[in-house]
Parts: structure tokens; C-alpha cells; sequence
């Protein structure tokens, strides 16, 4: 699965619903979370490898990995947390972002059953990283619009220098995962 980075339209649109999970989820949950291990990334969703669908994985260091389909979060806590993120899909640029402690969230798994979780800590970030991505939403959305322009600006530069080097039309490559 190649990831796509900043400036791909498909990152700003909003995912589908899944209208019916089928023996297929299997296969994508397992592309899915073999694309976040491949990035060394925590999470991915959908949207991040061009499959327009309401689904993400998350694998954080010392939990299983775990795959969410049409996910809700139906609770957060008023307490915050300011942590630095990154993405997958915004390689090399990283900013403090302001999130809920906690979450509760319902989902299915990509077996078809419900599941609902309450998660804190990294868990807890991570989801809520991966859940705006289903919105078309980034980590950059929710920082200062000077320290935004700036990150875009870097990448744009740098996909404009890489595709001089390579003799291609300037754009935003996408990323191996």
C-alpha cells in the first residue's frame, strides 16, 4: 500500500461508510496494519492509502493492534493533553496538538462484531489521530495556521526539488509504505 502524503486531495475527503464487512476486511485490516508497521507509524486509516472507506488500525507499543470500522466516539473527557503527533502522511514534521484524555468509542472489528472501548494515554491520541483522518481532517488542522502554512510550504518545496531530480512533474509523490 503506498501512502499518500500532504496535498493529495483524498486526504481533505470524507470516508464512506461501510455499508457491509465482509470476508474481505480481513485482507484490508492485515494490508492496513502491515502499512503502518512498514512506515513505523502507530496508525493509518483509510483515506491515508487511497481506500475511501470509514476504517483505521492502531498498533502502539505494547497493546495488540486493532482495527476500527465505522467507528463513534461517543465520549471524550473534558481534561486535555498537549502531546507532539506526527503522521504518515506529513513525513519528518511534527507539532504539539491538544486532545481529550480520554475517549470512549464504539466501532466493529473487521470480523464484522461490535466492540466498544474506552481508551487514555497514547490509545486514547492515537484514535482520535486516525478518527479525523475518516473526516479528511490532519494533525495540522489543529495548530496554529502560521506553523501549517510553514509545514506545507516545506513539503511542497521538497516535493518540487524531488521531482526535479527526478525528471517528473512537480506534485506531492506518495510515500512506500
Amino acid at each position: 500500500m503506498d501512502i499518500l502524503l500532504l496535498g493529495n486531495e483524498l486526504l481533505r475527503q470524507k470516508a464512506e461508510t461501510v455499508r457491509k464487512i465482509g470476508p474481505g476486511y480481513i485482507k484490508i485490516a492485515s494490508d492496513l496494519i502491515q502499512a503502518l508497521h512498514d512506515g513505523d507509524g502507530v496508525g493509518l486509516a483509510g483515506p491515508q492509502v487511497g481506500f475511501m472507506e470509514r476504517i483505521f488500525a492502531v498498533h502502539i507499543h505494547g497493546d495488540e493492534a486493532r482495527i476500527f470500522i465505522n467507528p463513534s466516539i461517543i465520549e471524550t473527557s473534558q481534561d486535555t493533553i498537549k502531546y507532539e503527533e506526527g503522521c504518515l502522511s506529513i513525513p519528518g514534521y511534527y507539532a504539539d496538538v491538544v486532545r481529550p484524555k480520554t475517549i470512549k468509542i464504539q466501532a466493529w472489528n473487521e470480523k464484522g462484531r461490535p466492540f466498544t472501548l474506552e481508551a487514555s494515554g497514547m490509545l486514547a491520541r492515537v484514535i482520535q489521530h486516525e478518527y479525523d483522518h475518516l473526516d479528511g481532517t490532519l494533525f495540522i488542522d489543529h495548530i496554529s495556521e502560521a506553523k501549517r502554512k510553514r509545514i506545507i510550504e516545506k513539503m511542497e518545496k521538497a516535493a518540487v526539488a524531488k521531482a526535479k531530480d527526478k525528471s517528473a512533474a512537480p506534485g506531492i509523490p506518495e510515500r512506500k509504505a
